[in-house]
Protein backbone atom coordinates (compact mmCIF):
# COMPACT_ATOMS: atom_id res chain seq x y z
CA UNK A 1 0.00 0.00 0.00
CA UNK A 2 1.19 3.37 -0.92
CA UNK A 3 0.78 6.41 1.88
CA UNK A 4 -0.20 9.29 0.14
CA UNK A 5 -0.92 12.90 1.31
CA UNK A 6 -2.06 16.08 0.93
CA UNK A 7 -0.62 18.35 3.78
CA UNK A 8 -1.35 22.60 4.06
CA UNK A 9 0.29 22.85 7.51
CA UNK A 10 2.83 20.07 7.50
CA UNK A 11 0.87 17.82 10.15
CA UNK A 12 -0.85 15.36 7.69
CA UNK A 13 2.64 14.99 5.87
CA UNK A 14 4.28 14.44 9.16
CA UNK A 15 1.98 11.63 10.97
CA UNK A 16 2.18 10.07 7.22
CA UNK A 17 6.10 9.66 7.27
CA UNK A 18 5.15 8.11 11.07
CA UNK A 19 3.17 5.60 9.60
CA UNK A 20 5.16 4.50 6.56
CA UNK A 21 8.51 4.68 8.27
CA UNK A 22 7.38 2.55 11.34
CA UNK A 23 5.82 0.07 8.03
CA UNK A 24 8.24 0.18 5.68
CA UNK A 25 5.48 1.35 2.87
CA UNK A 26 6.14 4.34 0.22
CA UNK A 27 4.69 7.99 1.72
CA UNK A 28 4.37 10.62 -0.95
CA UNK A 29 2.44 13.51 -1.94
CA UNK A 30 -0.78 13.32 -4.19
CA UNK A 31 1.05 15.33 -7.38
CA UNK A 32 3.75 11.95 -7.40
CA UNK A 33 1.26 9.27 -6.74
CA UNK A 34 2.09 6.21 -9.53
CA UNK A 35 -0.83 4.37 -9.08
CA UNK A 36 -1.89 1.05 -6.80
CA UNK A 37 -4.07 0.67 -3.63
CA UNK A 38 -3.40 3.81 -1.63
CA UNK A 39 -4.32 5.03 2.21
CA UNK A 40 -4.69 8.76 1.44
CA UNK A 41 -4.30 11.25 4.42
CA UNK A 42 -5.61 14.47 3.92
CA UNK A 43 -6.83 17.40 5.93
CA UNK A 44 -9.82 19.98 6.74
CA UNK A 45 -9.87 22.47 4.82
CA UNK A 46 -11.82 25.88 6.43
CA UNK A 47 -15.20 24.88 8.22
CA UNK A 48 -15.00 21.23 7.32
CA UNK A 49 -14.41 21.23 3.21
CA UNK A 50 -12.46 18.38 1.30
CA UNK A 51 -9.45 20.58 -0.01
CA UNK A 52 -9.96 21.11 -3.96
CA UNK A 53 -6.32 19.95 -4.29
CA UNK A 54 -7.71 16.19 -2.71
CA UNK A 55 -11.12 16.52 -4.39
CA UNK A 56 -8.99 16.66 -8.03
CA UNK A 57 -7.17 13.69 -6.59
CA UNK A 58 -10.00 11.44 -6.00
CA UNK A 59 -11.61 12.47 -9.26
CA UNK A 60 -8.93 10.79 -11.20
CA UNK A 61 -8.43 7.45 -8.48
CA UNK A 62 -10.82 6.82 -5.97
CA UNK A 63 -11.31 3.85 -6.93
CA UNK A 64 -7.64 2.98 -5.47
CA UNK A 65 -7.80 4.65 -2.07
CA UNK A 66 -9.02 2.12 0.32
CA UNK A 67 -8.75 4.03 3.31
CA UNK A 68 -8.78 7.47 4.02
CA UNK A 69 -7.47 9.39 7.25
CA UNK A 70 -8.15 13.35 7.78
CA UNK A 71 -6.67 15.89 10.54
CA UNK A 72 -8.00 18.91 11.93
CA UNK A 73 -7.95 20.54 15.10
CA UNK A 74 -10.22 19.99 18.19
CA UNK A 75 -11.35 23.60 18.17
CA UNK A 76 -12.98 22.81 15.12
CA UNK A 77 -15.91 21.55 17.14
CA UNK A 78 -18.27 19.42 14.86
CA UNK A 79 -16.03 20.46 11.81
CA UNK A 80 -13.27 18.64 13.14
CA UNK A 81 -11.73 16.29 10.65
CA UNK A 82 -15.04 16.73 8.65
CA UNK A 83 -13.50 16.07 5.32
CA UNK A 84 -12.61 12.34 6.19
CA UNK A 85 -16.41 11.77 7.13
CA UNK A 86 -17.16 13.85 3.66
CA UNK A 87 -15.06 11.81 1.73
CA UNK A 88 -16.51 8.76 3.16
CA UNK A 89 -19.88 9.60 2.30
CA UNK A 90 -19.11 11.05 -1.08
CA UNK A 91 -16.94 9.02 -2.51
CA UNK A 92 -17.65 5.13 -0.32
CA UNK A 93 -14.01 5.54 0.57
CA UNK A 94 -13.98 4.06 4.40
CA UNK A 95 -12.94 6.26 7.38
CA UNK A 96 -10.01 5.25 9.03
CA UNK A 97 -9.03 7.62 11.51
CA UNK A 98 -9.17 11.30 11.82
CA UNK A 99 -6.63 12.89 14.09
CA UNK A 100 -6.37 15.83 15.40
CA UNK A 101 -3.03 17.96 13.93
CA UNK A 102 -0.07 15.85 13.38
CA UNK A 103 -1.49 12.60 15.65
CA UNK A 104 -0.88 10.98 18.46
CA UNK A 105 0.55 7.57 19.39
CA UNK A 106 -2.78 5.64 19.40
CA UNK A 107 -4.00 7.52 16.43
CA UNK A 108 -0.38 5.87 14.91
CA UNK A 109 -1.12 2.75 16.55
CA UNK A 110 -5.04 2.52 14.97
CA UNK A 111 -3.66 3.14 11.39
CA UNK A 112 -1.24 0.80 11.76
CA UNK A 113 -3.33 -1.83 12.44
CA UNK A 114 -5.71 -1.07 9.44
CA UNK A 115 -3.06 -1.59 7.18
CA UNK A 116 -1.94 -4.44 8.43
CA UNK A 117 -5.45 -5.61 8.45
CA UNK A 118 -6.05 -4.93 4.34
CA UNK A 119 -2.85 -7.27 3.88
Amino acid sequence: MILVYDSLTGNTRRFAERVGGALGLPVMPLAHYPGGDALLLTYTFGQGEVPGSTQRFLAQHAPQVRGVVSSGSYHWGTNFGRAGRRIAENWGIPLVAIINKAGSQADLERVQQWIVGQS
